[in-house]
């Protein structure tokens, strides 16, 4: 068995039959999420870290223990790693009841304290009141609690997580979202989550990395992947909605400033990074860096960054409401999602014309797409 704290780290690449390239590493204690379109090569990463394909080229280490090794044809099987998995369809065994399916994967405890482990990991995802129900005689959400408890159960030496929360509701999933950050803490084991919930990997992860079409796209925390994405693919995998055209004025590297405009409207950003006065560029601002004015009175007077818009429709969507604004004169649309109280405070509402500030610090100038 692989002690505890030992850091999983893993370089592997093919080209057939699925495309896929990857170099990371996930310490012990941190939670990794791995996001990107369905059939981006999100599970077919997990199912190699977990002994259940084969890459074709690369190494997966954890800790001390090499997992595979394309040069010396090692390839430990799943339990020889023993890992933790929960498959994104659950992997349950159809003929066994919710108890005895967490006992399949207590092998590594005596026989005598299983089933009271399995109640006690059954109970910590709160199905403490269907022990002996079988799979098919549980909703969808319960079936996922069952195979998270399983894989838990293990006390794996790294945990896989197949979208983990995909099937459960609302209160369900926060509850399991708060169980993870405790699990996380008291297993100072390499977490690895995929989904393709942005919102799941910002609340959950230490680190995340994006994946499309086989390929890494960026890895970082994750707010600073939200703030600094590499390039428009990125900002748009993360969900960023506010890109645009810009052409740039001038610079000063010294304060870590570019101008650009937008239409006719100047524009600033603190960042600087190497361009020419008069290039084109494409920009981006995430929705925080936003600010509506209030129709009553000039709040943002002192501001920069400013912008006369125009309102074209407000969806509220319970505790939160979409803005969509024109920019009077320009026509460039950015949406922002508003606090529904701050929407009514302000007054916003279709048809009305009020002005937004960008905040500097916030609008990232993208990396040009590369000629490859």
């Amino acid at each position: 068995m692989v002690p505890r704290n030992a850091d999983l780290v893993c370089h592997i690449s093919q080209e057939s039959p699925i495309p896929l390239a990857a170099n990371f590493t996930c310490r012990a204690g941190e939670v990794l999420a791995v996001v990107g379109p369905s059939g981006g090569g999100k599970t077919t990463l997990l199912r190699m870290i977990a002994g259940l394909t084969t890459p074709k080229d690369g190494q997966i280490r954890c800790g001390d223990a090499l997992w595979f090794d394309a040069k010396s044809s090692l390839s430990l099987t799943p339990q020889q790693r023993h890992i933790g998995y929960m498959p994104q369809h659950f992997g349950l065994f159809p003929h066994l009841s919710a108890l005895d399916n967490v006992i399949a994967g207590l092998d590594h405890v005596p026989k005598a304290l299983r089933k009271q482990r399995a109640l006690d990991w059954l109970e910590r995802v709160n199905l403490h009141g269907l022990p002996d129900r079988l799979p098919a005689q549980l909703s969808g959400g319960q079936r996922q609690r069952v195979a998270l408890a399983r894989a838990l159960a293990r006390e794996p030496s790294i945990l896989l997580l197949d979208e983990p929360f995909s099937a459960v509701d609302r209160e369900t999933r926060e509850r399991l979202y708060i169980e993870l950050a405790r699990l996380k803490q008291q297993l100072s084991i390499p977490v690895i989550m995929v989904t393709h919930d942005i919102h799941e990997a910002l609340l959950l992860a230490d680190k995340m990395m994006l994946i499309s079409q086989g390929k890494m796209l960026q890895q970082g925390k994750p707010f600073e992947v939200l703030s600094h994405p590499h390039d428009e693919a990125v900002a748009r995998q993360m969900g960023l909605r506010n890109i645009f055209d810009g052409q740039v004025v001038e610079q000063d590297v010294e304060r870590n400033m570019t101008w650009f405009k937008l239409g006719d409207e100047l524009i600033v950003s603190d960042s600087a990074p190497a361009l020419v006065n008069g290039q084109a560029i494409r920009w981006v601002i995430p929705n925080q860096g936003i600010r509506f004015n209030a129709i009553s009175s000039g709040r943002l007077c002192k501001s920069i960054n400013k912008l006369d818009v125009l309102i074209e429709s407000v969806l509220v969507m319970g505790e939160s409401s979409r803005v969509i604004a024109s920019v009077i004169g320009i026509g460039s649309v950015f949406n922002a999602d508003v606090p529904t109280h701050l929407v009514d405070k302000l007054g916003l509402q279709a048809g009305v014309q009020t002005t937004i500030a960008l905040k500097s610090e916030q609008i990232h100038i993208l990396n040009a797409p590369s000629s490859s």
